[in-house]
């Protein structure tokens, strides 16, 4: 790709970008959110029309008009937003808009089934292709979306946060594919803010920064905290360590579960959470973590079990409860879940608050004018523009306006599934101080994390459940290290 240049409304994102790869390559392209990773890739995939510049493929100058044109020149991506039809199969979404027909040119769902399982086969994958993705979590959303692109006999495979939704195993699982997919000389462009995967799996990495290439090298030659201060444009980013808060565990609980019970995903859960407290889920993919939080919040419906809120037993039946009892839950899919994406910044942070903005059933601008621009200077939404819609944000501003949202709501209780998930390393350390913040003023903060630094870095306690069930529950001071933790939540027993 040379002298790539993109703009959106007046504003340039590209500026005259060079990237490369090569046959059998890893390539690693990394940056801030917003940064230009994804248009980048999109201009590649046909999704959006380049400004300026040229794309050759083996030598030659390519026309990408479209997902089709892009796919005939063996150019497959699989998107940080899925491209799941969520009432299709997995072995229809798989061969979407390549499906299989018999002699009378009818749909051959015989043949379609028999084809996913080959892909899942060389994927290393136990994934009933016959049931609809919309019974999925999202993980295995994730891994489907891989299925499709590679079923697709790509030469060029982009991958945009592909583990962001992946438990350890499945990430070991995804890198052995990568690795024999590369070693038939598939090109893969891997965009990730994970430091550890891009050393670990990629051979060259281009560094984006507003727009323009402020690095390219081997990995051998580049070091991660090199890496990190031209993703940033700062050398002074660091994760969080821990601050070792004291909680008052002779107080009365805010939260106190007994034996909670959802099917067989949350199987007979009782702990307690204190204020001031941030309590961290650990464990495997389908070890029940988000079962949990949303039994909690009232999504899905429990089958037995007791929840009680400052001592007082309460009936959490509905995210209407939950919320009237003081709860906010920030959910991993933000959106789907968090967000109305064509609504503005102002819209978003207000929805949640309805009741409170408004005077004889009409809102009252000035009151939501107000709420809108604290909450975006509060928690340094960028750009800092109330009206902006949410889908033009970048994914870590979308995050911060979920979690703007639902801390308007002033709730003591707060529940994240996640809240990293696909936003780059400056803004990670921004939302686990958020969390901390949070915590400081007294709420109580129930954390998901697949990422184990945050958990040791913000924790107090941390929960390992393992099939449902609570394995382990930890004091942070228990834990020597991420190693140690990783060897706890895969049940390893040394």
């Amino acid at each position: 790709m040379n002298g790539i240049s993109k703009s959106f409304f007046g504003i340039k994102v590209l500026d005259n970008i060079i990237f490369s790869v090569t046959p059998g390559e890893i390539h690693a392209l990394a940056g801030e959110n917003g940064a230009g990773k994804s248009t980048l890739m999109k201009i590649l995939q046909g999704v959006y029309k380049m400004d300026a510049g040229e794309i050759k493929i083996a030598e030659k100058v390519v026309s990408i008009n479209n997902f089709q044109e892009a796919r005939a020149l063996g150019i497959g991506m699989v998107f940080q937003e899925f491209s799941l039809i969520p009432e299709l199969s997995v072995a229809q979404n798989i061969f979407l808009d390549r499906e299989h027909k018999n002699k009378a040119r009818l749909f051959n769902e015989r043949r379609t089934i028999a084809e996913a399982h080959k892909v899942m086969e060389e994927l290393g994958l136990d994934i009933d292709v016959s049931i609809k993705v919309s019974t999925l979590g999202r993980a295995y959303q994730q891994l489907t979306e891989i299925a499709k692109a590679i079923a697709g006999d790509a030469k060029i495979l982009i991958l945009d946060e592909p583990t962001a939704s992946l438990a350890k195993e499945e990430v070991d699982a995804l890198f052995l594919v990568l690795k024999q997919l590369t070693a038939r000389g598939v090109s893969i462009i891997y965009i990730s803010h994970r430091m550890d995967e891009i050393y670990r799996i990629c051979d060259r990495i281009t560094i984006l920064r507003d727009g323009q290439v402020v690095a390219v090298a081997p990995l051998t030659q580049i070091t991660p905290q090199e890496t990190i201060a031209h993703i940033t444009g700062r050398k002074d980013v660091q994760m969080l360590s821990h601050e070792g808060n004291s909680i008052d565990r002779s107080t009365t609980p805010v939260l106190k579960v007994e034996g909670l019970q959802v099917g067989n995903q949350v199987i007979d859960v009782s702990f307690e959470l204190y204020a001031g407290e941030i309590l961290g889920l650990a464990g495997l993919m389908g070890s029940g973590r988000t079962e949990l939080l949303r039994a909690l919040f009232g999504m899905d419906k429990k089958d037995a079990g007791r929840i009680e809120i400052n001592g007082k037993e309460k009936k959490i039946s509905s995210a209407r409860d939950a919320i009237a009892n003081g709860m906010a839950f920030i959910p991993e899919d933000r959106r789907r879940q968090g967000l109305v994406m064509e609504h503005s910044i102002k819209t978003n942070i207000v929805a949640t608050n309805l009741a409170k903005l408004s005077h004889l059933n009409f809102l009252d601008s000035r009151k939501i004018n107000e709420l809108s621009a604290a909450s975006i200077e509060k928690f340094q939404i960028r750009p800092s523009e109330a009206n902006r819609t949410v889908r033009l944000l970048s994914g870590g501003n979308q995050q911060k306006v979920v979690i703007a949202k639902w801390m308007a709501t002033d709730p003591s209780i707060v529940l994240l599934d996640e809240p990293t998930v696909g936003v780059d390393i400056g803004t990670k350390v921004e939302i686990m101080k958020l969390v901390r913040s949070i915590a400081a003023e007294g709420k109580s903060v129930i954390l998901i994390s697949s990422e184990l630094p945050e958990l040791l870095g913000v924790c107090d306690r941390i929960l390992v459940l393992r099939n449902g069930e609570i394995a382990e529950t930890l004091d942070r001071k228990e834990i020597e290290d991420e190693d140690h933790l990783q060897i706890i939540v895969q049940g390893i027993r040394i």
